[in-house]
């Protein structure tokens, strides 16, 4: 099922570019490594989520690439442009083999059912 999402017919155009233009470095960064790596953790400094995700990979012998963009005090904006991209609305965005697994939660899950593995 396809998310809602506002329609460019919808969106004025001098919006519509800035959108487009968004921290797109940042997003393409991000699409790279999604490309490039079976596992991809997505976080920010100081979010102890993304640290427990990390620590249950790790002992799930998960390699696994990490990119931090920002912490609690710094970093928004970029990661409201991956979280647009995604429309995954939390840290960490966890990938596996291309696709967006979720957040922490739903890794571990994916974890459990044997469907992550390297």
């Amino acid at each position: 099922m396809p998310r809602n999402v506002l329609g460019t017919e919808f969106i004025n155009l001098e919006a519509l570019k800035k959108i487009e233009t968004f921290h797109v470095d940042i997003v393409k960064e991000v699409q790279e490594a999604v490309r490039s790596n079976k596992v991809v953790i997505v976080g920010m400094a100081q979010n102890p989520v993304v640290k427990k995700a990390r620590k249950e990979l790790d002992e799930a012998g998960i390699v696994y690439k990490y990119l931090e963009y920002g912490s609690y005090f710094r970093g928004w904006k970029i990661r409201l442009a991956i979280k647009l991209w995604s429309g995954w609305p939390t840290y960490p965005q966890i990938f596996f083999d291309g696709k967006l697994v979720g957040g922490r939660d739903e890794a571990i899950k994916a974890l459990a059912e044997g469907k992550m593995k390297n």
